[in-house]
Formats: structure tokens, sequence, C-alpha cells
């Protein structure tokens, strides 16, 4: 006979195995009886009426923690609706509640009345890698953080938010949170159920433009579970490896009749059929384990959780755009999607509705630029064999001469960093640029309103050698005729100097193509600063004492930020993408030439004016202060200064006001925010050795990347 030990050691294993359901035509007599729908189960439940479906079928079992909550009720129905007529037992004793409950389950034991969503343009809350209370790291199932997230979508269509974090165990963490259950095994399974079951995508920006297709990103378990490699291996940077075409996922994604775009299978990969009518049969897919959200621009993501990693994903796609490839990729992305090539005109012939030029767009053909806006090895320039000069906008990367430092700079303690808040946006408002082919133009007449490449020598303008050139990248003195753009022909003008171009490459139809891509990175900019705790009311203290601590009061929105930047940054440099593989060869077009967004007199005119403003703002300092830079790369401008704060160096006027004309410090873009602070001695140091202190204290953040 058993002894007392082993029986208490077999009951006990039985009290730690996972709670037990009733079976599932059980589960739907429940409900009913009680007179709730699914909806509002899924509701209650933070699901779908999908899954609910699953459950009261059998096709799939609910998951920690929503399994001890769907228990929960079940039971408090059970007592309360016994089978077959049996008299009701008391319902047991409601249960305290924990301090803090997973989001996968944030409703009451019953159901509650849908509440409204709120506006899709609400702030986001912050967002947090925390797990809730009572889950451990080595947690299997992986619980949204106790925070608020970004407000739900309001479109009918897509009520599980824009994306979802597919992890191993079939949870599809989406926005909100909310967790899906994903019984895909394969790839073309998943494409099935996030077309058809999911409820994943998000609304057009424009009303002329499309819907955004949903995206699913996959963690290394996940991955792995589809029969994809844990990890891309080659010599090349993982971002450009792909799946070769005879791999087995390849092969089951071409026989389920699904295609991959050019880019093949690799870390960002779209797969798709053709659209029936207006329906679009399109997944994105983001593996996580590929390098797909890149340290550079996704500072600390690939380490977070799932649901946070979804949250913050959401907070992304809701101020700026649902992630396409690289912040690169999603910043031209964006430019498309808020200024859509065509519209829906009607033919005056036949009164159909066909598809035609929306204006102020950049159309859908692509545009060949004139041989000055070129780059070398571009097919306009080796075809034409043209050697007449390129344009050289680029942003500063400038050092002042030892020689012209004085006494009083030289006895100044410090050298501080000013960094001005996503510079190349602020340049693209009210930017005005050519949407028509450039015009070949000989001796014209300056026109600073009309956008374009001029051919002028500005060799003979004489400016002050403690200031860097604004004519020229390095700052330094133009020696002869030289390609502009318009913005810095019309700066030597704004200074007093004479303009003869010699000629030309103009537009004739010009237009405002970056504003709404520029108000809509400016609020987004602007509203993760504020909920990051950086607002415009702040004094200037308060600023620069609430970005000094911006980053570690949520990490995560600290990575949306970042991201929110390098979208900019990306999105311009791919105005002018340069060729890339070690077997291209000069004259030979490449693929992004044949995008519409192939546009390096744009690339030109955002640096360009970016670089004014700098020199502008340098420029009034040096009247209102009497200080001059003792560096400049990019954005970052280094001052000798006094004390360690930018305070102690900036105009004010007697008020407390900043002096206008000069640096100013704010959340905003073009305002200024405190870089860095080093000795003076040691900047000097840098600069006899030909070295910028400027790329010391940023960490040479300068280039606006091409290649992404």
């Amino acid at each position: 006979m058993a002894s007392e030990e082993e029986l208490f050691a077999n009951i006990d294993a039985l009290l730690e195995e996972e709670p037990q359901l009733p079976p599932p035509a059980e589960r739907a007599r429940l409900r009913e009886a009680a007179g709730i729908t699914q909806a509002r189960l899924a509701q209650a439940l933070k699901s779908t009426v999908q899954t609910v479906k699953n459950y009261e079928n059998g096709r799939s079992e609910p998951k920690s923690p929503r399994l001890e909550a769907y228990q929960r009720l079940l039971k408090a129905w059970a007592a309360k609706y016994p089978a077959h007529g049996a008299p009701a037992l008391p319902a047991p004793p409601a249960a305290p509640q924990p301090a803090m409950v997973p989001n996968t389950f944030a409703g009451p034991a019953t159901p509650e009345p849908a509440r409204t969503a709120a506006p899709a343009q609400a702030p986001a809350a912050p967002v947090s890698s925390a797990r809730p209370a009572g889950q451990t790291a080595s947690s299997s199932s992986r619980r949204p953080a106790a925070k608020k997230a970004a407000a739900p979508p309001t479109d009918p269509r897509f009520p599980h938010g824009p994306l979802a974090v597919l992890d191993g165990d079939g949870s599809a963490y989406a926005t909100g949170g909310i967790v899906l259950d994903c019984p895909a095994t394969t790839v073309p399974d998943l494409v099935e159920w996030t077309l058809k079951e999911s409820g994943l995508g998000a609304a057009k920006l424009n009303r002329y433009g499309k819907d955004s297709d949903p995206l699913i990103v996959l963690t290394a378990t996940a991955a792995v579970k589809l029969g994809l490699p844990e990890r891309l291996e080659g010599h090349e940077q993982r971002r450009s490896l792909r799946l070769s075409e005879d791999h087995p996922v390849v092969r089951q994604v071409a026989k389920a009749k699904w295609q991959l775009t050019q880019r093949g299978f690799g870390p960002w990969a779209r797969i798709y059929r053709k659209a029936q009518g207006r329906e679009r049969q399109c997944v994105q897919l983001a593996i996580l384990s590929w390098d797909a959200l890149d340290e550079r621009s996704w500072p600390g993501v690939a380490e977070m959780e799932s649901a946070d990693i979804a949250r913050l994903l959401g907070v992304y796609a809701q101020r700026v755009i649902t992630p396409r490839g690289s912040t690169a990729v999603s910043g031209l992305e964006l430019m498309t999607a808020m200024r859509p090539p065509t519209k829906a005109v009607q033919d005056p012939s036949t009164g159909n509705w066909v598809s035609g030029y929306n204006p102020g767009s950049l159309g859908t053909e692509p545009m060949d630029p004139a041989p000055p806006e070129a780059t070398p090895e571009h097919p306009v320039v080796v075809n034409s064999g043209w050697t007449g000069g390129f344009l050289n906008e680029e942003a500063y990367q400038w050092v002042r001469s030892v020689d012209t430092l004085s006494d009083e700079e030289c006895t100044l303690p410090w050298a501080v960093g000013l960094d001005l808040n996503t510079a190349f946006l602020a340049a693209a408002a009210r930017l005005v640029v050519g949407l028509s082919a450039p015009d070949h133009f000989h001796a014209p007449t300056f026109n600073p309103k009309i956008p374009g490449s001029w051919l002028a020598d500005l060799s003979h303008i004489d400016l002050d050698p403690r200031l860097p050139s604004p004519f020229t990248p390095d700052g330094s003195r133009p020696t002869g005729p030289a390609w502009y753009q318009t913005h810095t022909l019309a700066y030597a003008q704004e200074l007093g100097h004479d303009v003869h171009p010699i000629e030309a490459y103009l537009r004739r139809e010009t237009g405002a193509y970056l504003d709404p891509w520029h108000d809509r990175l400016k609020n987004a900019y602007v509203d993760t600063l504020a909920d990051l705790g950086v607002t415009r009311d702040l004094t200037d203290a308060e600023f620069l004492a609430a970005m000094e601590h911006h980053k570690q009061r949520d990490p995560a929105l600290a990575a949306v930020l970042a991201a929110i930047k390098a979208t900019v940054k990306g999105g311009v440099g791919k105005l002018r993408e340069r060729p890339q593989g070690k077997h291209y060869k000069q004259g030979e077009t490449w693929p992004a030439l044949s995008r519409p967004t192939w546009r390096p007199d744009i690339r030109a005119a955002v640096i360009s004016k970016a670089r004014v403003n700098m020199h502008r703002k340098l420029n009034n300092m040096a009247k209102l202060t009497g200080l001059y830079p003792l560096a400049v790369l990019s954005d970052c401008v280094v001052y000798p200064s006094p004390g360690t704060s930018p305070l102690d160096f900036l105009p004010y006027a007697a008020s407390g006001k900043p002096q206008p004309g000069g640096f100013r410090l704010g959340p905003t873009p073009g305002l200024a925010k405190l870089e860095g602070v080093q000795s003076m001695l040691w900047a000097v140091d840098l600069m006899e050795k030909g070295l910028n202190p400027a790329r010391h204290i940023k960490g040479g953040d300068a280039v606006l990347d091409e290649g992404e």
C-alpha cells in the first residue's frame, strides 16, 4: 500500500499541473447561458473573436496568463449555470486582486461594455521593458509590461493595430496589450493567418494613398519554428544577406502561389500576391535575429521582451509609418505615403475613373538628374562624357585653424558641444523643390525662388576665417567656379555679395514636396520627447536637466526617438542612394534609379539649407556674443565656454529671454541641446592634430546614409 508521503507527492504533482478547462462544447454552453457574445468575451480576454471560436471548437487552447483568467470565468459560470438543471452552487468569494494584473488580461472576470477607442492622434504613454509582477526571466510566456500603450486604432478593419511580434509559442503580441494566438507552423500559413484572421493593418496616411500592409516581427524562436535559420551567415553585411532560392521556406512560399519581391527573403521580406480588385494581399516580415532592427537606429530593442517591442513599434507606426525595412527605407516610404504619386481622375472622353497624376507629387516615373547633380558612376554622366564638375552640397566637417584662436579663448576652461535637434528635418520645412525635369540655361539671372543647380564663382568672397565658409562642406574658401544649390547662392546674396551664374540646370514646376513628411516627423519627434518629459514649456535650465535623463526615464521610448531621428537622416540620404555590391561597373544602372524618389537634387536642397541655417546662427552668435566656434560636424557645433553649460555663453536679453538669431535651447527641430562637454585643452589638442572635436563629442554621427 502506498505511503502517506507518496500520496501527498502525487497530489502535489496534480496541483502543480496547468489548470484544466471544461470541454470545448461546455465552454460554449456556459458562455451562451450567461448571455455573453463571443465578441464581448474576446474583449474581456484581450483577444479576438476568432480565438474565442477556436477555444470553443477545440482548435486551440489558451496560454498563461489568459488560461487562468478564462478558467476563473468558466468556474464562476459553471457555479451559476450548472448543466442538466442541477441546482446552482453559491459562487465562491472573489479572490483578492493582485497589486498588478498582467495586461494580457486587463479586464475583469466578467466582460464589461466596450469603451470608445481613443483618437489615433493621442500621444502614446511611455513604454517599458519591465515585466509584470510574478513573471520571471525564464518564463516562456512573455507578458506585456503594465504600462499604458499607444492609443488603439480606430479603423474597424484593423482592430488589432498595424503589427504583431510573434514568439515561438504562437503568441503574437499586438499593440494595446492584445495577445493573439497564431497557429501557423509554416511561413505560408503565417501569411494566410495574418491576412484572414489577425485583424492587423493600418489605414492610409493620405486620401489617395494605400493602406499599410500588416507587419509580423519574428523572434528567433518563431523563426526557427517556421523553418527559418536562427541567423543568416555570410561574408556580406547581414542586412544584405538573403535565403537561397532553393531553401525549403522559399520553395514553400512559391508552392503556395505567393511571391517575394526582388529583395528576396532577407531580414525584411515582403510576401504578396497580385491584388484582387482593391484588396491588397501583402504581408511584411521582419526577423529580429537577422538584425532587422539594427542597433544604430533601434538601440537596445533587440534585447527587449516581445510585448515591449510590439508596443514601441506600435508607437512608431502610429506616429510615423508601419516599418517597411530599415529606418532609411521607412523614411523614403513615408514621403510617398504622404504624397502619393497618383489619384483617381475622370476621363472626359469615357467618363470612367482612371489613375492620374497627383499634383505636388513626384509622379510614377523616375527622372534623370542634371549631369552636375548626378554621381560620377551614373549613366547620365558616363554616357554623355560629362566633365563639368558636380554639385558638392554636403554637411559641415570643419575644424577651425588653431592659429586663429585668441588668448582669451585659450584661457576658457571648457569646450561645449551644441547639437541642433533634427537639423535636416527643420531644413525640409517649407522647402520648395523641383517637380519636373531640369532645363539647361546659359548665363541666367539668379532667382532665389527657383530650385536648381547653378555654376558660379564665389572665390572672391572674403569672410571671417574664424567661421567656416558657408559655400563648402569643409568650410574652406572656394577656389574657382563650382556648382551650388539655390539656397547656397541665395545666402551669398543675403550676405551682400553679387551673384552672376555662368550656367544653370533649373526646374519649371516646383512645390513643397516634403512639407507633409516634415510635419508628420516633427510631430512624432516632439510628441515622443514630451512623453519622455521634455516639453516645450520648460525653461532652458529645466530643458537641459530633462534632456540629461530622458533616455533613462524610458529606454523603449528613447529607442523610438532614435528611430525617428534615423528616419529623417536615412530618408534624406536615400534620395541619392549609391550602387552597392563589388560587381558594379560605372555606367550601369542600379535598382535605386528606377524609383521616382531617386532625387539627388532634393537631397542637395535639404543639406544646403541646413548648412546655410547653421552658418547663419554661427554668424549671429559672433555678432551677439563675440564667440566663434572651434569646430562644426554636421549639426553639432563646439564652442569655448567659461562653464560646462550652454547657459554660460548663449545670448540672453535682460529679461532672461533668448536673443533671436543665435542658438536657442528647446525640444523643437532646429533648436539646440547640449551634446557634450570636454576640456578646452583637449579640444585644442585635437584641432592641432587636424581632428574634429565635434566628431568625438557626438561619436561620429554625421553622415546621411545613402546605402541602407
